[in-house]
């Protein structure tokens, strides 16, 4: 009886600063930079920066630099489907794919985050509205964006941190009886 309670004490000290792990937690550790994007650019632009940066989605914004939405690798990959399609019916010089803006295909109905939201309810939200990029706000400035493979990489960091503290904890604990 006292090994589980020593064990759950243990734990629950912690993990405590993980538990309470909020976005500010990763933009901390990943930085806050963008890279956005101009609504009146073209997809190929936008294909270009992404493949350039590595990231899957860019932050869009209008010429008055206010967030417009966001264009990820599904909104191309949907364009380029339906181009492809309407391509085949009519000449491709009337439907080219360059042409296309980003404006015509970006997400406009965002859903953000912001910096004091905890990192269980974040990928619920993210879960639950099928997205990967979350654009985190402050005061309606852009602050930074978090993929769910943040939040995965978060998450694998505390069970890898929650094993080698019981490991250590059941070491000690066979030295000292």
């Amino acid at each position: 009886m006292a090994l589980v309670l020593g064990v759950q004490a243990l734990l629950s000290h912690a993990l405590r600063d993980y538990k309470n792990m909020q976005i500010k937690d990763i933009l901390q550790e990943k930085g806050s930079s963008v890279i956005t994007i101009g609504a009146s650019d073209s997809i190929h632009t936008a294909i270009v920066e992404l493949n350039q940066h590595g990231f899957g989605a860019l932050i869009v914004m209008t010429d008055d630099n206010q967030i417009a939405g966001i264009i990820t690798e599904r909104d191309i990959l949907q364009c380029c489907g339906e181009t492809c399609s309407k391509m085949q019916a009519t000449p491709a010089s009337d439907n080219a794919l360059c042409d296309v803006r980003v404006r015509d295909i970006m997400t406009k109905d965002l859903v953000i985050g912001v910096p004091d939201d905890d990192l269980n309810y974040v990928m619920g939200m993210m879960t639950k509205h099928q997205i990967r990029h979350l654009p985190i706000l402050n005061n309606g400035k852009l602050e930074g964006i978090i993929s769910i493979g943040d939040l995965v990489k978060m998450h694998f960091e505390e069970n890898v941190f929650e094993s080698r503290t019981l490991k250590d904890y059941f070491r000690g604990w066979g030295q000292s009886h």
